[in-house]
């Protein structure tokens, strides 16, 4: 057994159950003479050999290891990670209704305990990442489990997140296990359906930690005129339109993006009338709205991740007062603007500071009416609280100054 020895205090994460130890905290590591593979387990000890966790290695990241245990004797092998999937299924259970959806997710890595591996099911489709060095030396049995024990018909893998090349490994996707998916996987949410392109879509197809936050949508949009940026395949929009939207804008750079939420609109019969597709870069043609004084009485900014690590966080903060600076010009009087960051680095006091300063250069008094935050099946563990990436704010003008 490999054994990775931290420098003297700096242990002190460990204690506290934080599962990643960097390589600024690592001593040396003590191989018996054999290769370590990445992905391996290591027994990680204190500067005095006290023992500390259990954790795969990956010598590639800038985390040198995440942990599978705090356990001195738990054994990691199939029966562990058998328990923790057993454990994570149970959570969606008592917190998801397949009355009102077959989209959620399984396994939200530390969060779940298992660090690096996502598990999303669409339907009778699972699919997959193994975006650690730890998951990726697991895979085998980690499919074998899921088939078994999954009750699905197929596994497809979508280990093609960036997450895999700071850990040093190679994008990979495709069909794992069970019948080949012919087109697209149909679901449904809160008497909605949706098609899902698990193949070629985001992250694993659709944007399941926005459940309850387009649930909030169609409780607002009642009688409004909306304008949905960023829409991708129209969870937000088709939201609206079922609560009663009068009309949507909806935006994207991706034509492709837009077919399909054109699909998801026909699939639930709604009147195509009651919206206007825009396939174009969403801050230049929020600028050409402002400049013809356009007004919308609910703007909805859900924006790719600008900041993946706390090393983009100045250029992401630009980023998010500036659009949120133009959506709050964009807004009727009393209007409502619903806005979104995904991005890790920033944080809730960030974010919320970054839109304050959005307001004041807009000359707008705003009021929070409403946090939002990811959906229960994205739990975030107390240890791990870089697993609250998602944050929200519906926000209203106020008339007075």
């Amino acid at each position: 057994m490999a054994i990775l020895k931290l420098k003297p205090g700096r242990e002190k994460s460990l204690d506290r159950m934080h599962p990643w130890v960097f390589s600024g905290a690592v001593f040396r590591l003590i191989v018996d003479g054999t290769a370590l593979v990445p992905g391996a387990t290591v027994k990680i000890v204190d500067s005095k050999d006290e023992f500390l966790a259990w954790g795969a290695y990956s010598p590639d990241s800038q985390i040198r290891a995440r942990v599978w245990s705090w356990d001195i004797n738990q054994d990691i092998n199939k029966s562990f990670f058998l328990a923790r999937l057993e454990e994570a299924f149970s959570l969606r259970k008592t917190f998801i209704s397949t009355d009102t959806t077959n989209a959620f997710r399984l396994v939200h890595g530390e969060s779940d305990g298992l660090p690096g591996l996502i598990v999303d099911r669409y339907g009778d489709v699972i699919v997959v990442q193994f975006l650690s060095s730890g998951a990726e030396y697991w895979r085998q049995t980690l499919t074998g489990l899921l088939a078994e024990f999954g009750g699905c018909e197929s596994i497809y893998e979508r280990s093609d997140a960036d997450s895999r090349l700071l850990e040093g490994l190679p994008a990979r996707s495709g069909l794992v296990w069970g019948r080949s998916l012919e087109g697209l996987v149909k679901v449904y949410e809160n008497d909605i359906d949706y098609w899902v392109d698990v193949v070629r879509g985001h992250k694993t197809g659709f944007y399941l930690d926005q459940r309850d936050n387009r649930a909030v949508v169609r409780d607002l949009a009642s009688g409004r005129s909306v304008l949905d940026c960023f829409t991708y395949t129209g969870g937000f929009t088709l939201s609206a339109i079922k609560g009663g939207a009068a009309s949507i804008t909806s935006m994207d750079t991706s034509e492709g993006a837009l077919d399909l939420a054109r699909e998801n609109l026909l699939l639930n019969s709604m009147d195509p009338n009651l919206v206007e597709w825009v396939a174009e870069d969403v801050f230049q043609t929020l600028r050409k709205y402002r400049d013809r004084n356009r007004k919308f009485d609910l703007i909805i900014l859900d924006p790719p991740k600008f900041a993946p690590t706390t090393a983009q966080v100045q250029k992401a903060a630009r980023g998010y007062k500036d659009i949120n600076l133009l959506a709050l010009k964009l807004l009727s009087p009393v209007g409502i603007l619903i806005t979104f960051s995904c991005s890790g680095g920033v944080g809730e006091e960030l974010f919320q500071r970054i839109v304050a300063g959005a307001a004041l250069d807009a000359g707008k008094q705003v009021r929070i009416v409403k946090r939002l935050s990811q959906a229960a099946d994205h739990p975030v563990a107390l240890n791990f609280p870089e697993g609250a990436y998602l944050k929200g704010l519906v926000i209203q003008i106020s008339e007075n100054k």
